[in-house]
């Protein structure tokens, strides 16, 4: 048993193959190797989060997964046997909108996602999607980057149609979609 405080809540960490991890709890109870999936508990010994990570020469900053985040993967897992997610079939970076392209169009967002890859038969694909086509939009919710992106699919059912709007030759574009499971 060890003791900390909280020290920030909705951290946002990359994993080592590139995955966001999302609204993460960080904290200064100093965890060991082998102590990630131990509970985080608070002063009312309610479970708050699940330990997951420590980041190595960073003066004990340990970091823990939040406990309704924890029961929902939990729930997918009795549910389907394994977390679902929801998968394009693009390729993409992130890419500023020039002023003048945000002005014509009434664009809040001062990115986009630029899309470098799309995969043959894909949901993209099938969409119409090309690559240099830029997302800026998903079911009217604002896509800066490929985060907000991988976050929105996260959210949205699996197979359930969406509206994605893009930028093709300066002009806005809406594409209906349907995200498929990530394998």
């Amino acid at each position: 048993v060890s003791t900390g405080v909280v020290s920030a809540t909705n951290r946002h960490l990359r994993t080592k193959n590139g995955r966001l991890m999302e609204n993460i709890v960080q904290h200064t109870a100093p965890l060991n190797p082998g102590n990630s999936g131990g509970p985080l508990v608070n002063s009312r010994a309610e479970v708050i989060g699940i330990n997951v990570a420590i980041i190595f020469r960073a003066q004990g900053l340990s970091f823990a997964i939040p406990a309704n985040t924890a029961k929902w993967v939990a729930q997918q897992i009795l549910l389907h046997g394994r977390v679902r997610r929801g998968y394009l079939g693009i390729a993409g970076r992130q890419m500023p909108l020039s002023e003048e392209l945000r002005r014509s169009q009434g664009l809040s967002n001062a990115s986009g996602v630029l899309v470098e890859h799309v995969e043959p038969n894909s949901p993209a694909h099938r969409a119409g999607l090309d690559v240099a086509d830029v997302i800026v939009n998903a079911n009217e919710r604002v896509i800066a980057n490929v985060d907000d992106l991988h976050h929105f699919l996260a959210q949205w059912p699996l197979g359930q149609r969406f509206q994605l709007t893009i930028v093709r030759d300066r002009e806005l574009m809406g594409l209906p979609i349907v995200p498929t499971e990530a394998l």
